[in-house]
């Protein structure tokens, strides 16, 4: 009999755990692990369902602005062993990956799980690392890890590379790149790195020059006709905890607070950062 792939839901926390207990004698999730990573953890949960009962699962975790992720655990209950549930999952869990923009899956495995690791080696997972003392009997992991995206996507987009020239245009180097992408024809040089750092700067840093604000590189290609999108991790100014004067913070809050009121001037939607969608960013063209 054929199994039933589906996203776990509160409601197989119990089935969960039995299969924990079956499969593993330490290191166990516990049902409050389960209902974390089914309500709010930035995690795909993949059951595996036969004639009704759940017999295996794997669980992927996801970590925000890498290309990385991580099987965490892979179970499958003794009475569906030897039908290559364990393949099917895994193929699944990597999937999951591919669709959350990951290029790699890791995981880490006992050394002897030897059954775990034929499955792995297999698939084309290669062991690059040993972190010693990692589960709680204190016996090593293996670290395996396999590249999931092995070709560039046909309409991907070329990205030309810039050198920032100064210590302190890491910004304005970043978005010439990006605007060279989608404008071939544009140049890049020192003239205008500095010209947009002079648009976007904070004003101070801890020491030197400042760096340069996401609001203020998003007014920067603005005003050279982009259309413009802001999506930040920190809502409020940055740098402040770099410079000790007062004046100087006065001097960041106030730039920060001119950045913002132009880009609700001109319509800017900002947004937080947990809503980005690159595939869908990319299939818009961006």
């Amino acid at each position: 009999m054929d199994f039933i792939f589906r996203d776990a839901v509160e409601t197989d926390v119990d089935d969960l755990l039995l299969l924990e207990n079956q499969c593993f004698d330490g290191d166990r999730l516990t049902a409050r692990s389960f209902h974390w990573m089914i309500r709010r953890a930035n995690a795909s949960l993949i059951g595996a369902e036969q004639a009704g009962q759940l017999t295996g699962y794997a669980l992927v975790l996801f970590h925000r602005g890498t290309s990385l992720g991580r099987l965490y655990s892979l179970a499958i209950a003794d009475a569906a062993r030897g039908e290559g549930l364990g393949r099917q999952l895994l193929q699944r869990a990597e999937q999951q990956a591919v669709g959350r923009d990951c290029a790699y899956l890791r995981l880490e495995v006992r050394p002897d799980n030897g059954a775990a690791i034929a499955l792995y080696e297999r698939s084309g997972y290669r062991r690059f690392a040993q972190v010693d003392d990692y589960y709680q009997d204190h016996a090593p992991a293996l670290r395996y890890e396999k590249r999931i995206v092995e070709h560039a996507r046909l309409d991907s987009r070329s990205v030309p590379y810039y050198q920032q020239t100064l210590e302190f245009t890491c910004g304005p180097a970043c978005l010439l790149m990006a605007m060279k992408a989608l404008q071939p024809a544009r140049s890049m040089g020192r003239g205008e790195e500095l010209q947009i750092w002079r648009e976007a700067t904070t004003v101070f840093m801890t020491s030197g020059h400042g760096g340069c604000s996401p609001q203020g590189l998003a007014l920067a290609a603005l005003q050279r006709g982009f259309a413009v999108k802001l999506l930040v991790s920190v809502s409020g100014p940055l740098f402040l905890g770099g410079v000790r004067s007062d004046n100087k913070k006065q001097v960041i809050r106030l730039v920060h607070e001119q950045f913002c009121d132009a880009l609700q001037t001109a319509g800017v939607q900002t947004l937080p950062n947990r809503s980005l969608n690159l595939p869908g960013l990319l299939a818009e063209g961006g």
